[in-house]
């Protein structure tokens, strides 16, 4: 048997049930669950088909987990920083689920995927699970298939889902509308000390950071304190009555991280006796249709046979300016809505 059949032999062997799939989820077999995330993670069609029917299957037995984002520019020790929380978690007696996602090549569209090695801790408990996504180029720090990753993870018993963002600073709405919690870790002794925080991700942060509060930093971190907790007081006021409160921490010493959990159970309390709390979920759910709609969409356009006889006629005539951008733009969708109107 060839390498080619049998690749293609070990697949149908290996393909399971929807009943097997649930079954080895809900049971908790991590085996099962990394199975299944490839699974939703594939481009493949029939994959994709899998992977929906499954998670609809598993929906009664999600939503039991606290989700937290951490977000960050790179350097700050977001990786450091979760082995060392999730581990004193797991000493909780929590499930620990780590969705963390690496910059990926536009050219290649490969991926680093190397958190598990910085993640030493979390990688050795059987309380912990971390699944490495690449983003696919998608902006907001986050895999295309995050939220439904998410959601196979609590359907395995995993109480506690730490979502780790690439820490672009393009847009971090997209973790904001999948999380319960939004933390984001800053930096301090880098010269400017809100660098590289942006207003409209500091305004959407629930918790405030400052990492390596350590050894000689320790000044730098205090002075970045103050600016920070100023610059929170001239923000706008939430609707939810909560305000974010700036806190420190040593991940690499582990200080300061049992606070960092407690402010967020104080956080996650306020927000349910508001009765905010499932209303928040309610209004992301509703957020994520959109967004699967606008991804459905853009994929069916370009998968349109009569497009892509087209699209690259058309992409001529707009780089050389023969023709603008919106009318190529509307003559396109035009042909995608009207196939026989040409």
């Amino acid at each position: 048997m060839t390498g080619r059949r049998s690749e293609a032999f070990m697949k149908i062997k290996n393909r399971r049930t929807i009943a097997e799939y649930k079954a080895g989820i809900v049971s908790g077999d991590r085996r099962i669950l990394s199975q299944a995330l490839t699974l939703a993670e594939s481009t493949l069609s029939n994959d994709q088909q899998l992977a929906e029917e499954l998670i609809d299957n598993l929906m009664p037995y999600t939503g039991n987990a606290l989700r937290i984002g951490v977000s960050g520019v790179p350097g700050v020790g977001k990786s450091t920083f979760i082995d060392r929380f999730g581990e004193i978690l797991v000493r909780m007696g929590k499930m620990v689920a780590v969705l963390t996602v690496d910059p990926s090549s536009e050219k290649s569209s490969g991926s680093i995927l190397g958190d598990k090695t910085r993640m030493e801790n979390l990688t050795n408990s059987k309380q912990a699970f971390i699944r490495p996504s690449p983003s696919s180029g998608l902006l907001g720090g986050v895999s295309p298939k995050t939220r439904e990753c998410m959601l196979l993870c609590e359907a395995a018993g995993y109480n506690v889902i730490l979502v780790e963002t690439v820490g672009i600073g393009q847009s971090e709405t997209a973790v904001k509308a999948m999380v319960d919690v939004f933390l984001l870790l800053a930096l301090a002794g880098a010269g400017d000390e809100l660098q590289g925080i942006k207003k409209g991700v500091m305004e959407i942060a629930d918790l405030l950071v400052i990492n390596k509060a350590d050894g000689e930093n320790k000044r730098a971190v205090s002075r970045a304190k103050g600016e920070l907790t100023e610059a929170l007081h001239y923000a706008s006021k939430r609707e939810n009555g909560w305000v974010p409160e700036v806190m420190s921490c040593s991940a690499l010493l582990g200080e300061g991280l049992l606070e960092i959990w407690e402010k967020i159970e104080t956080y996650e309390k306020h927000m349910r006796m508001a009765g905010l709390f499932e209303k928040n979920r309610s209004q992301q759910r509703i957020y994520w249709m959109k967004q699967q709609i606008h991804f459905l969409l853009e994929r069916n356009f370009y998968a349109n046979a009569e497009i892509s006889k087209k699209i690259h006629a058309m992409e001529t005539l707009v780089e050389s300016g023969q023709k603008s951008s919106l009318a190529a733009a509307k003559e396109m969708v035009a042909l995608y809505l009207n196939p026989n109107r040409q």
